[in-house]
């Protein structure tokens, strides 16, 4: 059984840059297809409920989960480490990870909370009716915004590729942040204010967007770095490598 161990110390005698672990690309693709089907979906449903306006921003939000997981399964798509591979294919699964959990993820679960109120009180959805199911959940109805919970766990404790690629107190300001603004736009759609709620999630994507752009350009510096300060071995070096068996 080989062991590879990534080295953290350059030809320099520096340490390397901190990459993040080596993911399994296949994984990605797997997710990549549900996010790509289900909030588009689930935009459909709204738009054939007839009722577009009730929802808010919603379906936007919807639309850009399902349509930023197909340019994450570009990134992904994009991962190679052998012959001919560079800084940007090396950081492909990575720089698909972070469109996914950013531009994918996080407007999606901004969406559900205001999708399960309007769908629960849809006058068209329960016709001939009394609309109660959503004044009798009370507060039962935030339950779908508890997929927040493990999400922040997620990034917060190191999972996510976000804390390979800003300090950790930044990663911190930004993950609250998500928080507040999703919060901030559910309470504005509760009370109606769809201007409010409009300029809360415009915030969002757009720190999303700035912060997938700097992590994208961020991990291909660091792999750079890390391939000029630590080569990889070429085919020829590569063949001479025995591995070790313990015992």
């Amino acid at each position: 059984m080989s062991h590879k161990v990534r080295e953290t110390i350059g030809t320099d005698g520096q340490p390397l840059p901190v990459l993040p672990p080596q993911r399994d690309a296949r994984v990605w693709a797997r997710l990549i297809r549900v996010m790509f089907y289900t909030p588009g979906f689930l935009a459909i449903l709204l738009i054939k409920a007839g009722e577009p306006a009730s929802f808010g921003i919603t379906v936007e939000l919807l639309m850009l989960s399902s349509a930023t997981a197909l340019v994450g399964g570009l990134f992904v798509a994009s991962q190679s480490d052998g012959t001919g591979a560079d800084d940007s294919s090396r950081t492909g699964t990575w720089s698909g990870a972070l469109v996914l959990e950013l531009l994918a993820a996080v407007p999606f679960l901004c969406a559900i909370p205001p999708l399960f109120h309007e769908l629960a009180n849809s006058p068209l959805l329960h016709s001939g009716e009394p609309v109660t199911l959503g004044r009798s959940l009370g507060g039962f109805q935030l339950l779908p915004a508890a997929a927040i919970v493990p999400f922040m766990v997620y990034q917060l404790a190191g999972y996510g590729t976000l804390h390979f690629v800003v300090p950790r107190y930044v990663n911190w300001i930004i993950n609250l942040s998500i928080l507040g603004l999703i919060i901030g736009v559910y309470a504005s759609y509760q009370n109606r204010d769809f201007g409010t709620e409009t300029a809360f999630a415009s915030v969002l994507v757009v720190m999303m967007c700035c912060t997938v752009v700097y992590g994208v350009l961020k991990l291909r510096q660091m792999q750079a770095d890390y391939t000029r300060r630590c080569p990889p071995p070429t085919a020829k070096e590569s063949s001479h490598v025995v591995d070790h068996v313990p015992g």
